[in-house]
């Protein structure tokens, strides 16, 4: 199937979008690709480049968008322009634009006589999930992030570390990949983190690093404290264009982001450890009502193994 193509190539493209999102875009003509391409870095949209790939083959062919194709001005022409310009029949979506002022792009095809199909496939709204929340909720995208014995412990006694190099590796890349990592102050007193991706490639810069809570951060941490409600927090942080943040702050915090209903991904490594003990769980305090998860998958990272799983998916 030719999204399948597509999710490949804005997969490949690995957010070369950013800060705008990635989408990737095939035509076919006759069963035949003729046009592929993928967002560029500050320049033409997906749809945009395979279209200029394939020409005049793109006339009477179809179009497979990870993304609906958008429908204002912005620092590109609207590619529901391209797109009937360039004469092709029908378009294929993976997923609604959330953005307010580019939206109705399927709409406007429509009423220009191209045939239109909604697939609204999940592997496409992932490929930009950060940014699909940040434009329709006016927050960053919230990971949480943690890492657990069997028995729910976050510290093994006597130990640094709870999980191993493998999965230690994989936190630093998810650092690198956010906009923002944060910790609550208890973790920042106990602790010292630095929260720097370390020792992997750093396309983006290093993230900002926030403590959560009150003040004052101890002589000699680098990190911005923010104090105030955490809602007006992540609306502040949105605004100057923070789209993900990495929660990574211990089971306080966590709790915290919970209840106010504020995280959207959980990340849980699993170590082959028992803690025992009466250290600190996952939580600190038992939320006030269930949480339903969605999407939970497991893959084994060195010898501990990562479950993800969704609280909220747009």
């Amino acid at each position: 199937m030719s999204l399948a193509r597509a999710l490949q190539l804005a997969a490949e493209a690995d957010g070369r979008g950013y800060p705008k999102p990635t989408v990737g875009a095939v035509v076919v003509r006759d069963g035949e690709v003729v046009g592929e391409g993928a967002t560029e870095a500050g320049g033409r949209h997906g749809e945009a480049v395979a279209l200029a790939v394939a020409g005049e083959r793109a006339r009477g062919a179809t179009l497979f968008a990870t993304m609906e194709p958008c429908a204002h001005w912005g620092t590109q022409p609207p590619c529901t322009e391209l797109i009937v310009a360039a004469g092709v029949a029908r378009v294929v979506a993976g997923s609604r634009d959330p953005n307010p002022e580019a939206a109705g792009g399927l709409e406007r095809l429509e009423a220009a006589d191209v045939e239109v199909e909604l697939l609204d496939s999940f592997e496409a709204r992932a490929q930009n999930e950060a940014w699909r929340t940040w434009v329709s909720r006016g927050r960053p995208f919230v990971t949480y992030k943690v890492a657990a014995t069997l028995d729910g412990r976050v510290a093994v006694p006597g130990e640094r570390w709870v999980t191993g190099e493998p999965a230690r590796r994989v936190v630093h890349e998810l650092r690198a990949a956010s906009d923002a990592v944060a910790v609550g102050m208890g973790t920042v007193h106990a602790d010292r983190p630095r929260l720097d991706a370390r020792d992997v490639p750093t396309l983006r810069g290093q993230p900002r690093r926030l403590a959560f809570g009150n003040g004052p951060l101890p002589d000699g941490s680098e990190l911005e404290l923010r104090d105030g409600p955490l809602r007006d927090e992540l609306a502040a942080l949105a605004a100057e264009g923070v789209q993900s943040l990495l929660l990574e702050g211990g089971p306080t915090l966590a709790a915290a982001f919970l209840e106010d209903d504020l995280v959207d991904k959980l990340l849980v490594f699993v170590a082959p450890t028992l803690a025992g003990g009466s250290g600190p769980g996952i939580l600190a305090a038992r939320l006030a009502s269930p949480r339903r998860l969605s999407r939970l998958s497991a893959r084994a990272v060195g010898d501990d193994v990562l479950l993800q799983a969704y609280v909220h998916e747009l």
